[in-house]
């Protein structure tokens, strides 16, 4: 079993009050939040809307928090450059969003940032293969894409413990998140699997208790720089 010690908790911004989100910000990374999760939606690659661009220039003089940013948007290459200078650190595309993933990740990395490879839950890990050397992280989806607190996917622990397996054998250790209903009962059985990035919406945003929920996230072992 991996090492609570080294689990990252990104809280998703896409739970909290919108009408405060500086202040929702601000609170999570007070309460124990190593990276900010922004999720954007199209409304065409997912079945939702969300925020895009202001919403992270805006926020980024708010928080000193690594800011992770999950595209869910076809295509995503066009806005790559918007983002990063928007102020993201880390940007995930998704496999299943266009046919040049490989050139997406080269993008993200020569303008600055981190580049993760997402996958939705009917995509198998073996999809990923052919990218996994260029990329810095992999983003599992625990629930279908486009809403928040949805049940988490049980299925989705052997796709986790597959990439982990892969990465294994190339001799790389990337952070794997894990994305969707992951809360103090399903974050265990995910590092168990081989994820280090537990991201909290609903389980975060929702509580009564930002750290406490943020330390159920990760073991109570404390935090960890992003």
């Amino acid at each position: 079993m991996t090492s609570t010690s080294g689990i990252i908790v990104a809280p998703s911004l896409l739970a909290a009050d919108f009408a405060r989100a500086g202040e929702e910000t601000a609170a999570v990374e007070a309460a124990g939040g190593d990276w900010l999760h922004l999720d954007v939606m199209d409304g065409h690659f997912v079945p939702n809307l969300s925020f895009g661009t202001q919403m992270i220039k805006a926020l980024r003089p708010r928080s000193k928090l690594p800011f992770d940013v999950h595209l869910m948007i076809e295509p995503a290459d066009p806005f790559l450059a918007a983002f990063v200078e928007a102020g993201a650190d880390h940007i995930h595309v998704h496999i299943e969003a266009g046919p040049h993933a490989h050139r997406s990740l080269q993008t993200i990395r020569a303008l600055g940032a981190k580049a993760g490879i997402a996958l939705c839950p009917a995509t198998s890990p073996e999809a990923i293969a052919e990218v996994l050397d260029i990329a810095d992280m992999v983003l599992v989806m625990t629930v279908n894409p486009g809403f928040g607190g949805q049940k988490f996917l049980d299925s989705q622990l052997s796709k986790v413990k597959r990439i982990r397996s892969m990465l294994t054998g190339m001799g790389r250790d990337l952070p794997i998140l894990v994305d969707g209903g992951v809360d103090r009962n399903t974050a265990p059985r995910c590092i168990e699997a081989g994820a280090t990035v537990m991201v909290g919406g609903t389980s975060v945003f929702g509580a009564g208790d930002y750290a406490a929920a943020i330390a159920g996230l990760r073991g109570r072992s404390g935090s960890v720089a992003g």
